[in-house]
């Protein structure tokens, strides 16, 4: 079973960093976008399993992340 997690990246100077919305403290950085998001999905996966481990529940994902385009002010 997939579960689909909102994930934010922003550059930051010279490298990338990405949380996951309804993990706190899932987070990780990576020099490049590609290197953060591999990071970022083994980040994930650690994470729920400690908490699986340590009998704590898992969230369930109800953040969603979406781009939305506007018109910059004339």
């Amino acid at each position: 079973m997939s579960v689909r997690d909102a994930v934010i990246f922003e550059q930051a100077g010279c490298n990338w960093a990405a949380y996951v919305a309804d993990l706190p403290g899932c987070i990780t950085t990576g020099g490049t976008f590609e290197e953060t998001e591999r990071n970022i999905r083994e980040a994930i996966e650690g994470h729920l399993k400690t908490l699986r481990e340590f009998g704590d529940p898992v969230p369930q994902p109800t953040s969603v992340a979406r781009d939305i385009e506007i018109q910059p002010a004339a």
